[in-house]
């Protein structure tokens, strides 16, 4: 069977695209990913061996410029015939769709050909791009088992879960390591207020028994360490994690944002969790709700996450272990996204 795979935008979109590709690949299917020029080089690096890889012409639609929203529509456009026409010589028999204004071309041309379409939905709440192609596909594929803004004449709909790496599926359900470890994930420019409020908080504590590893930006490393060392709170920060698996296994308890990759990763392992949501990002507050829901953590708008909340919250967690655990074996939900999508598309 020929299967197109349409991605790119960010690795959150491809990473699960290309899981699915190499699990497709490896069932004897012929697969074909298509991405934007932004992930060209992630797309060529985690493709299958012997799929072929097509460059679209695309960009969001997100600017506040009306000429550049113009443009970027114009884009997609421009890629949209394109395939129309591709597929008019070489027609796939299934287009599978991961999200994002990449997706949009080959949605629309799969439509156009009366192709069967699979689009996959990241967050607990349907994205724009997302909302903007579901009039053409077939069955929707999420990662939550509730999502919001489904339409009421969308009738296929199925929770696969997300693909996440290997990494992250070898450490699936490992049991907590009780060791008094505090991952805080705060790398991006949005997360400003992890770096303000956490240190601050942990220096309040009565129990300062806490190793604390800390992701920040690269320009308050040095600070953050000095701050850390100077109260004497053991800490390792850095700016980027390469072994995120083994940074969340070896946690007794997280703090982040809630991008949809974060959550399902945290509930793959299974460790409890303090998300705070990227206030202008509604998806966000999406996965972080659905996260919480479940009881593996606390949802916490940004308003509110305080230092005089996060220090309560952290010592009534750090000193009652066994809630620490409960609480990790209900943020647990077993991953098999792979598997599912890929039985899905081939039925």
């Amino acid at each position: 069977m020929r299967i197109w795979i349409a991605t790119g935008g960010t690795g959150g979109h491809v990473y699960p695209a290309l899981s699915v590709a190499t699990e497709l690949a490896s069932r004897g299917h012929r697969i074909t990913v298509s991405c934007d020029g932004r992930v060209r080089d992630m797309v060529r690096r985690g493709a299958p061996s012997g799929a072929r890889i097509v460059h679209i012409w695309a960009s969001g639609v997100g600017a506040k410029s009306r000429i550049k929203q113009m443009w970027a529509l114009f884009k997609i456009g421009v890629s949209a015939t394109a395939l129309i026409c591709r597929f008019a010589l070489f027609r796939p028999h299934r287009v599978v769709a991961f999200g994002g204004y990449a997706s949009v071309p080959a949605v629309f041309a799969a439509h156009v050909w009366k192709i069967p379409t699979f689009l996959h939905e990241q967050n607990a709440a349907i994205g724009r791009a997302n909302k903007f192609a579901m009039r053409w596909v077939k069955t929707l594929m999420t990662s939550f088992p509730t999502v919001s803004g489904i339409p009421n004449g969308m009738s296929n709909v199925v929770y696969t879960g997300l693909p996440v790496r290997r990494e992250i599926l070898a450490a699936s359900g490992s049991p907590l390591p009780n060791s008094g470890r505090l991952l805080v994930t705060g790398g991006s420019l949005g997360a400003q207020i992890l770096d303000d409020i956490v240190p601050e908080s942990i220096v309040a504590m009565k129990n300062k028994k806490i190793f604390v590893t800390h992701q920040t930006r690269p320009e308050n490393v040095a600070r953050l360490q000095r701050f850390y060392s100077d109260n004497n709170i053991r800490a390792n920060v850095l700016s980027f994690i390469h072994d995120m698996a083994g940074a969340i296994e070896n946690s007794d308890l997280v703090i982040g944002r809630s991008g949809a990759s974060t959550v399902v990763e945290l509930q793959t392992i299974g460790r409890p969790a303090i998300l705070v949501p990227l206030g202008i990002n509604p998806d966000q507050a999406a996965n972080a709700s659905s996260f919480a829901k479940n009881g593996g953590g606390f949802a916490i708008e940004q308003s509110k996450f305080t230092t005089r909340w996060l220090t309560s919250t952290l010592s009534d967690l750090f000193d009652n272990p066994l809630r620490l655990e409960k609480m990790a074996q209900k943020a647990h939900v077993p991953n098999d996204a792979v598997a599912k999508i890929s039985d899905v598309v081939t039925k």
